[in-house]
């Protein structure tokens, strides 16, 4: 009998069995009966009250556990974080010893690529004279650039390096090209023919004048039409791809040491 209801009830009864002949005990019976009606009601929202508090701690317990999973989520997102800033503080070491280690190479290698510049430009200086002022330029053009702070030293690297191959190319190329040239005292419209380094020879448009570079006097010298003029006129025309190549007779200068 769970209900306080029927339990006051029962309780009445029960009271007015055990006192049936006392007409006076019954406002005591009923005040009584109210009493623990009273404490019955009280005792129910008691028992109200606490089931509440159990479904509230239920719900405090199932916020906290929730709580306790969010807090280990963060835990290991944090680890991973943290994990990340010492790998990326590790590679900004590693980045600043590289830094370090291309400062000392970029000084150890600057006057590397002076020195280099100045030997370009006294090889072209004392070289057979052909493209003279184009080849100038290229080594004005690396000093300047030297001395820029917008360009990388691998790049100022790079461009010497590329110079040098240049220069290398002319070894073994055939070339022909229109320039002026002091004869006789006067300058004269010429056709060049450089073959390599070993021939420089010239040829005016009619045909009239031959001439080829002397490397060991370092001057021009007139060559007889009647030997050279036909063989420069073929050179000149395979040098601009009008011809298939072909054997050609041309004075070159001999090797020092050979005639001996």
């Amino acid at each position: 009998m769970n209900n306080p209801v029927m339990r006051a009830v029962a309780l009445r009864l029960a009271l007015l069995a055990a006192f049936p002949l006392a007409a006076g005990a019954a406002d005591k019976v009923d005040t009584l009966v109210q009493v623990g009606e009273q404490r019955a009601d009280e005792g129910a929202a008691a028992q109200k009250q606490i089931e509440q508090m159990s479904d509230q701690a239920g719900d405090i317990e199932a916020e906290y556990k929730q709580v306790l999973k969010v807090v280990e989520g963060l835990e290991v997102y944090n680890g991973l974080l943290q994990k990340q800033v010492d790998n990326q503080t590790a590679e900004m070491n590693a980045l600043r010893d590289s830094m370090d280690k291309v400062a000392l190479i970029e000084r150890q290698i600057v006057p590397l690529m002076m020195q280099m510049i100045e030997t370009l430009g006294e090889f072209v200086s004392l070289d057979v004279p052909f493209l003279t002022a184009e080849r100038n330029d290229r080594v004005e053009r690396l000093r300047a650039m030297m001395e820029r702070s917008d360009v990388t030293a691998a790049e100022k690297f790079r461009q010497i390096i590329e110079a040098y191959q240049i220069e290398n190319e002319y070894g073994r190329t055939i070339e022909a090209y229109k320039g002026t040239l002091d004869i006789d005292g006067g300058k004269r419209e010429v056709n060049f023919l450089r073959v390599g380094r070993i021939a420089l020879l010239y040829q005016t448009d009619g045909g009239e004048l031959t001439g080829a570079w002397n490397q060991d006097s370092r001057s021009w010298e007139a060559l007889p039409p009647e030997t050279y003029k036909q063989a420069v006129a073929m050179g000149l025309r395979i040098a601009r791809k009008q011809v298939a190549p072909d054997l050609l007779v041309l004075p070159v200068a001999a090797p020092k040491g050979a005639a001996q």
